[in-house]
């Protein structure tokens, strides 16, 4: 049974979100995904300071299963990446909600978080 924590908000594509206090996002993928993709070998994240439509690719995760887009669950500017990942693409199935994390989003439209799943309906889409 994969770990979908109750504070975050979930993408069909299997992103999660967490509002921080500073008005900013944190967006990772799920426990789901990373157990679905399996041993992570690279991570690609996009630059600070571009801009990303809801939806849009936001870069690639590669396992040794298989490689996947990443979709932004949101427009806005990207204000920080995880540069561990570089050198330690693993810690997302360690960690996938904690040192896992890809990337900090400053949103476009505070609100549009709030569309996104909740743990229950992300519970229930991956059965």
């Amino acid at each position: 049974m994969s770990q979908v924590p109750a504070e975050l908000k979930y993408t069909k594509s299997h992103e999660w979100v967490r509002a921080e206090s500073d008005g900013t996002v944190t967006i990772g993928i799920t426990d789901y995904a990373q157990s679905s993709l399996g041993d992570i070998t690279f991570v690609q994240t996009p630059k600070v300071g571009a801009n990303l439509a809801a939806g849009e690719v936001f870069g690639v995760v590669e396992s040794v299963k298989a490689a996947s887009d990443l979709y932004a669950p949101i427009s806005g500017t990207v204000v920080a990446v995880n540069k561990a990942l570089d050198s330690g693409p693993e810690v997302v199935n360690q960690a996938p909600y904690g040192d896992g994390w890809m990337l900090k989003l400053k949103p476009a439209d505070a609100s549009s978080v709030s569309a996104l799943m909740d743990s229950a309906a992300y519970s229930k889409a991956i059965g």
